[in-house]
């Protein structure tokens, strides 16, 4: 399992958000280049960053920062917030960016990001599918959670047979710290042979992680908050 601690970012500064609301901040006094190394010195390889601003205006707003912090840091960098065009993409690949995360736009767009997973190859991209638990099945919402497309991830995930790595977030769980939804994590490992699956929302113990079966996992606010030790979980990670 690849263990990716993550950091988003509102006006260059780290933050956490309470389930996506940004009228509910939390903002930490660690500058976002000092906490990426303070990851890498524990041992990490990714860091998962998301540029908030960038994902509230539908396009990077950040990306000079997140641009330095590839140049700076030793970590491979997987970064969200906003990405919708070609070039956009370009710009953060030469600049030093391991991996882009696509949400939205795969729902709206699923021709250009399948071209993109294409031209780019697939581990240069990560689908972001951010679902709601609707009468048992899960249903992708877009535009910041607020808006259900009355799909399924099972019917959006069909669209790109070529994905290799996917991301996903159970909304009510995020930032709860209430642990990950693993019966859902099961169905997607079985229904989605092949496919890297990262979960993010609700990981709050090492516990939690032994039993995600999944190649990656997000972790946020329980590593900002100190419920996690990163080494701990890296080591757990490699056993």
């Amino acid at each position: 399992m690849i263990i990716y601690p993550a950091m988003d970012l509102i006006g260059g500064r780290a933050v956490r958000l309470q389930q996506g609301r940004f009228d509910d901040v939390t903002a930490y006094s660690t500058e976002p280049l000092e906490a990426l190394r303070g990851f890498a010195a524990a041992g990490a390889s990714w860091a998962h960053v998301v540029d908030l601003d960038g994902a509230k205006a539908g396009n990077p707003v950040q990306r000079e920062l997140v641009a330095e912090l590839a140049r700076e840091t030793p970590l491979k960098l997987q970064v969200a917030g906003g990405y919708r065009e070609r070039g956009q993409l370009v710009r953060m690949f030469d600049a030093g960016v391991s991996r882009i995360v696509i949400g939205s736009l795969a729902v709206r767009e699923p021709d250009a990001v399948g071209a993109w997973l294409k031209e780019f190859g697939p581990d240069r991209i990560t689908l972001s599918l951010d679902i709601r638990l609707t009468e048992g099945s899960p249903r992708v919402a877009v535009a910041g959670w607020t808006e259900d497309t009355g799909r399924s991830l099972w019917d959006v995930a069909a669209q790109f047979p070529n994905v290799r790595h996917l991301l996903v977030t159970d909304i009510g769980r995020d930032g709860m710290l209430q642990g990950p939804n693993f019966a859902l994590y099961q169905e997607i490992a079985r229904r989605l042979p092949g496919v890297a699956v990262q979960a993010s929302g609700g990981i709050s113990s090492l516990d939690d992680l032994e039993q995600l079966p999944t190649d990656g996992a997000i972790i946020g606010k329980a590593l900002w908050e100190k419920r996690i030790s990163l080494e701990e979980a890296l080591g757990l990670a490699r056993a």
